[in-house]
């Protein structure tokens, strides 16, 4: 399935975060003003649009996991959630590239609180766009009396970004616009791409986190 957003309200505790408040402060009152007008024209910078599918998990053995189509994953991380899942919802997200477009020749005048700011708004819009995504596969798992899993995405964990070209290809060109590079990153940047487990086992599914396993504490994926 492909799809169109509406970008909905940023969020600015988020977007806070993303520039590197902490502890609950907020930016100066200069720094909150150009947050604000750019939150205020948002509509002008983002495009969101998502694309997934949902696939039957063939089989899975050790960290080698095989899908519908006969696309193999290799990782022991994915491989320990999809063991406990019947299918898996791959989907790629994107809120397009005039945002980063505009942010890198803010940057090239000079202007770089201002590229901060606008990018800090792109990463809250993309992740909202991943969030709206998630629950739309789970609403459909939940129909069919079954639950899903957090998302994890190439390039975290153990799960290698240069199997990101067989995740797309497992996507079969639904893949809302976003390309690869040589090395497997996407263009446009604000793009994510990611995998949902599909399953009935509640507690093995719902709550599987390998975060909970592993000890590189500054992971900024780490839940």
């Amino acid at each position: 399935m492909t799809g169109k957003l509406v970008v909905p309200k940023i969020d600015l505790r988020n977007v806070y975060r993303y520039l590197g408040y902490r502890d609950g402060k907020g930016p100066a009152p200069r720094i909150l003003s150009l947050i604000m007008d750019y939150v205020k024209h948002v509509n002008k910078f983002v495009d969101r649009s998502y694309s997934y599918v949902v696939k039957e998990i063939e089989k899975v053995e050790g960290p080698l996991v095989v899908i519908e189509g006969g696309i193999a994953f290799e990782s022991k991380v994915v491989a320990s959630l999809l063991e406990r899942c019947s299918k898996v919802g791959l989907f790629v997200v994107t809120i397009g590239g005039r945002l980063e477009d505009i942010a890198r020749r803010l940057a090239d005048e000079g202007l770089v609180l201002h590229a901060h700011i606008l990018d800090a708004i792109g990463s809250d819009a993309v992740e909202q766009c991943a969030d709206f995504v998630q629950q739309l596969i789970g609403d459909k798992a939940t129909e069919q009396g079954l639950l899903i899993s957090r998302r994890f995405s190439p390039g975290y964990c153990d799960w290698d970004i240069g199997q990101q070209r067989a995740f797309f290809h497992a996507m079969t060109g639904k893949a809302c616009g976003v390309r690869l590079t040589e090395g497997g990153l996407m263009v446009p940047q604000k793009s994510i791409s990611g995998i949902i487990g599909i399953g009935d086992s509640p507690c093995d599914i719902k709550h599987y986190n390998p975060c909970l396993t592993c000890n590189k504490l500054d992971c900024r994926g780490r839940r």
